[in-house]
């Protein structure tokens, strides 16, 4: 029935009858939700009511299969099913972050949508509940206690394969090649933020790549946690109000849907009473943060200059860097990387916190912790994707640079060492340095050394080893 000159229709639940707007399409236990968490500006994610769009569909053919849900409702079901999955019926998803841990009203907003959505396709009247019904259909063998972490579970496993993982694996790549292209060119080390011995740009790279590579493995490592799914459990892990094989028969659909090796949960009870799979995912992302920030870091300070800094590397310049000072130009790219590995780390913390407040049968952190784990993961492959687009890809060597530090290193003493003993390569190096002359100068003049001896022990080439072999180029360009 329709009030107020058609701006609402009345809809109902087991509190009774509630006001909702009629051009929604969702229904009473929405509505409430947002009557009572109009909390901030954090809304559910829309990932979630898409894997929420795999779970009801796969329900519905399991349910039609087993012959307890008919074969027109079912059908009606599963194709608002795939509308929500295409993010056709996103607009109908409002709710907050905030609300209950279990994520019960979310669940019931996408039972409300299908169950209206599938009405409507059938020409009835919305809120009639016929002949789809949210609970008795939509819901059917279900509970949001073993649906929502199954949704969690879908939607970062979906958000880990089609964009973070791609997005870092590119900017990999892309380091890579940079890393080949600069195989042979020598620069001097640092440690303790102090010049050190030689190594070459390639081998310095290199490092970066392999530690984005084990950074990224263990995200890879944390989806076999995700593929495990609660559904089946459905009230505390027992099943009840189930089918008999459920839980298998559901996650192999969800399977074949979504083209992922889903299984069902080995225990439903730790899946529904914890959220450690989502909780060990984000200290994956953490770890990935980690090592983006290290490298961020390094390249935004081997850029640094360009007259009065260290400045190895040319970095693009994207966009003018000051209002005041004309022709600045800063490494923004960094920075914002730099700011997304924050916010990573702060997401997982409070992931972590989250994650011990599971209470007996459920845990009812489920919003907060899906929420950030795909934050997190949303904002890593947009950082990847913009870095590697404006920053990495357009990185040069500034050779001149590069060569000057060499030369002008004292730590080139270091491979005199074996020749004349560690005190008096010190005493050359600390020589040169109170004198402001070159190493070689000191050297020669310190009688410790010959010309020849000199030449013949600091040789730039042999204090980098083999950076071929190391990058694993065996002698290719």
């Amino acid at each position: 029935m329709l009030v107020e000159n058609g701006k609402y229709r009345i809809e109902t639940d087991s509190m009774g009858e509630i006001l909702v707007p009629a051009e929604q399409l969702w229904g009473a236990q929405t509505q409430r939700s947002l009557l009572h968490f109009s909390i901030g500006d954090d809304r559910m994610p829309l990932e979630v009511y898409h894997a929420y769009g795999y779970v009801k569909k796969a329900a519905a053919k399991v349910n039609r299969d087993a012959g307890v849900l008919s074969k027109d409702k079912a059908e009606l079901i599963m194709q608002v099913a795939d509308e929500v999955i295409t993010g056709q019926l996103d607009a109908e998803f409002p709710l907050f972050v905030w609300q209950t841990g279990s994520g019960t009203q979310t669940n019931m907003n996408i039972n409300e949508v299908i169950s209206n959505r599938a009405i409507q396709k059938v020409g009835g009247t919305l809120g009639t509940k016929d002949p789809i019904h949210p609970n008795d259909h939509v819901n059917m063998s279900q509970s949001s206690n073993d649906t929502f972490p199954t949704a969690m579970h879908i939607a970062t496993v979906l958000e880990f394969s089609n964009h973070l993982i791609p997005s870092v694996e590119k900017l990999i790549h892309m380091m890579w090649d940079k890393a080949v292209e600069w195989v042979d060119v020598v620069k001097i080390g640092r440690t303790h933020l102090q010049d050190a011995t030689p190594l070459t740009v390639g081998q310095e790279w290199s490092g970066y790549v392999t530690q984005l590579k084990d950074a990224l493995q263990l995200v890879k490592n944390s989806m076999a946690g995700l593929y495990q799914l609660a559904a089946g459990g459905t009230a505390v892990g027992t099943g009840i109000n189930t089918l008999p094989g459920f839980g298998s028969s559901i996650s192999s659909e969800i399977a074949q849907l979504t083209g992922h090796p889903f299984v069902t949960a080995p225990n439903k009870f730790a899946a529904q009473a914890s959220l450690d799979a989502m909780v060990n995912a984000s200290a994956a992302l953490r770890a990935l943060a980690i090592a983006l920030m290290k490298i961020s870091n390094d390249i935004r300070w081997l850029g640094c200059g360009p007259r009065a800094g260290i400045h190895e590397l040319n970095l693009p310049a994207n966009e003018p860097g000051s209002s005041i000072m004309p022709g600045k130009v800063n490494p923004t790219q960094e920075e914002a990387m730099i700011m997304v590995c924050v916010q990573v780390i702060g997401n997982d913390n409070a992931i972590a916190i989250a994650g011990t407040q599971g209470n007996f049968e459920l845990s009812t952190m489920r919003p907060i912790i899906t929420k950030n784990v795909l934050h997190s993961s949303k904002i890593l492959g947009d950082a990847c994707e913009m870095w590697r687009k404006y920053s990495i890809e357009g990185i040069t060597l500034d050779k001149q640079g590069i060569e000057k530090h060499v030369n002008e290193s004292l730590m080139l003493v270091t491979s005199l060492s074996p020749v004349i003993g560690y005190d008096k390569a010190s005493a050359i190096a600390h020589k040169a340095f109170a004198e402001n002359t070159t190493l070689r100068e000191a050297a020669i003049s310190s009688g410790y050394i010959t010309v020849e001896e000199y030449d013949k022990n600091i040789d730039l080439k042999k204090m980098v080893g083999d950076p071929r072999k190391d990058l694993g180029l065996n002698g290719k360009t």
